[in-house]
């Protein structure tokens, strides 16, 4: 049976493709089967966590009320009261998880009541204990049957635990064997799809690479331009068979065009081309260019005889064109030195014009920054005149004020006056008392020798005010004059304002100036630089032009020559 090359590729890929399609669902399977396994022992660890919290929050509410029924204090019972009322969801919750196993439901049925009736033990116990007092409370804890009741769940517990712990087994038994049967499975089709493909790549390698690179080098060594070599033929009927007969027929027919090649290089223009077909493009056109060399040739020989005589008059023409030529490439390079000299001479301007601009353009700013000096100093002059016309205000103010302490001083000498006086009459008095106006004198003398103090101080107080009024006196006569000397100074610096705003409104029109100048003068060297541009260009084109002349000169003894030369070449051929 004979396949075609696509058909042993499609079967080798669907082959490792089954492959790979049965192996990836056996994993799938197996992996679902590890999802749902990790599941349930997910949801028997959280039964067991739960079950570990309920009878750990039963002990702690027990411990909570023990303490309790010893101390009789109420903050023992906190515990208990959050205990309690954790009991009954951790019950409903556990009836909840364990809904998938009726066993399991068994038993958290009848764990439900005995926590009720653990609960009501605890509560009669704390009743008692508030009510009775400890020792009828220690005479109900002596039954037991709190104690019974909490050994029935922890048993009870416990056994829920076990079967829990049977069932993680079981499924921790099952997860590994999950696992272990994925592992053979990949490992299976593993080396069920290597083999395959290494199969595959040998079959493939054998019937269709090694044949493919025998054409190859075929292929290459025909590109190169041999020929000599030689297609083996096979009995094959897919592509490798059908490509090997084609390239054999392609060799044959090069053969033959190399054949005919050779014939027309030799001058032989008789020899026949005869295509393999119609859409024989290589045959066509070796038949259609040996007609058309039959034509050029008769063509050219028609017209060698014409291009001899035409030769021999564009060779006289050209000897001409490249003496005129000559001078007028020596007129354009005296004009572009000169035009060059002007160029130097406007450059030289250009750079001035613009030394210049930018020598106005500084000074102008120097000018507007003089200008906003003087503004400033006006403005602070101003201040100044402000300031002094106040601490002049302020020294009459101080002068009013002193001459005001100077009334006060003259009141209190006054008064100590009357106070030294008055002293004496209380002396004499108590002179007149006898014993009984010793004390009276004392204090007469006392007073009598704080007026003094006081007239004293009173003299120094008035001289220091003396010496007040006259600095006072003195800054009145100095801020006076500092105010005129300011108002002098304001209208200096308006004058100075004035003449800076003058000069620099000149500045700046010399500024504009000096720049339209730089500009014209630019513009003026842009000129010149297009001027000796085209000059240049003018001079080179002159010199092209006569080298082109000297070229077409020599080009006219070649062609002249050539058509000599043609008229030799067209006696080889035979048409």
């Amino acid at each position: 049976m004979k396949l075609s090359i696509g058909s042993k590729l499609w079967a080798s890929f669907i082959g490792i493709l089954l492959i790979i399609v049965t192996v990836s669902a056996i994993t799938y399977q197996n992996t679902r089967t590890m999802v749902d396994t990790a599941q349930w022992v997910t949801h028997t660890r959280e039964v067991q966590s739960h079950l570990v919290s309920l009878l750990s929050t039963l002990l702690e509410a027990e411990s909570s009320q023990r303490g309790f029924v010893i101390t009789g204090d109420d903050n023992y019972l906190a515990p208990y009261l959050q205990s309690i009322q954790q009991l009954k969801p951790a019950v409903q919750k556990l009836k909840s998880l364990t809904a998938d196993n009726p066993i399991q439901q068994q038993r958290v049925d009848r764990l439900g009541p005995l926590v009720h009736d653990k609960q009501i033990i605890l509560q009669e116990t704390i009743d008692l204990r508030r009510a009775k007092g400890f020792d009828a409370t220690r005479e109900l804890i002596r039954t037991d049957k709190g104690k019974r009741l909490t050994d029935e769940i922890r048993a009870l517990v416990m056994e829920m635990t076990a079967t829990e712990n049977q069932l993680q087994e079981m499924r921790d038994t099952e997860a590994a064997r999950s696992v272990q049967t994925a592992m053979l499975s990949l490992l299976l089709g593993l080396l069920a799809s290597g083999g395959l493909a290494i199969g595959g790549a040998l079959f493939l390698t054998s019937h269709i690479a090694r044949p493919l690179r025998e054409i190859s080098a075929i292929a290459t060594r025909i590109g190169g331009g041999d020929l000599s070599v030689s297609v083996p033929v096979s009995a094959r009927g897919d592509e490798v068979g059908v490509l090997q007969a084609s390239f054999a027929r392609m060799l044959q027919s090069l053969r033959d065009m190399a054949g005919v090649a050779r014939q027309i290089a030799v001058g032989d223009l008789t020899v026949e081309v005869t295509p393999q077909s119609e859409r024989d493009v290589l045959g066509n056109a070796f038949a259609e260019m040996l007609r058309d060399l039959r034509q050029i040739n008769l063509e050219i020989r028609g017209g060698i005889a014409i291009l001899t005589t035409s030769a021999s008059e564009i060779l006289t023409g050209a000897t001409q064109i490249a003496t005129g030529t000559e001078e007028t490439a020596v007129s354009v390079s005296e004009t572009t030195t000169t035009v060059e000299e002007v160029k130097q001479t406007a450059l030289v301007s250009s750079q001035k014009a613009k030394y210049m601009s930018e020598t106005a353009q500084k000074a102008a700013q120097v000018s507007q920054s003089g200008k906003r000096a003087v503004e400033d100093a006006i403005e602070g002059m101003q201040r100044i005149h402000d300031q002094m016309a106040l601490i002049a205000e302020s020294i009459v103010r101080l002068s009013e004020q002193t001459q005001a302490i100077g009334e006060i001083i003259a009141t209190v000498n006054d008064l100590a006056e009357q106070s030294n006086l008055l002293a004496v009459n209380a002396s004499i008095e108590a002179a007149k008392a006898g014993e009984h106006g010793k004390g009276f004198a004392v204090v007469a003398q006392e007073v009598k020798s704080l007026a003094e103090q006081s007239k004293q101080a009173t003299v120094q107080v008035r001289g220091i005010l003396g010496e007040i009024q006259r600095a006072t006196t003195s800054a009145v006569l100095a801020t006076e004059q500092g105010g005129k000397a300011v108002e002098s100074g304001v209208k200096q610096s308006n004058e100075a304002s004035e003449a800076i705003r003058s000069l620099s409104e000149s500045i700046v029109e010399s500024a504009q100036a000096s720049t339209q100048i730089a500009v014209s003068s630019q513009q003026q060297l842009a000129g010149m630089d297009q001027l000796a541009s085209a000059m240049e260009n003018i001079r080179i084109a002159s010199t092209q032009n006569m080298a082109s002349s000297k070229q077409a000169e020599t080009a006219a003894q070649n062609l002249h020559e050539l058509g000599q030369k043609l008229q030799e070449m067209l006696a080889r051929f035979r048409v």
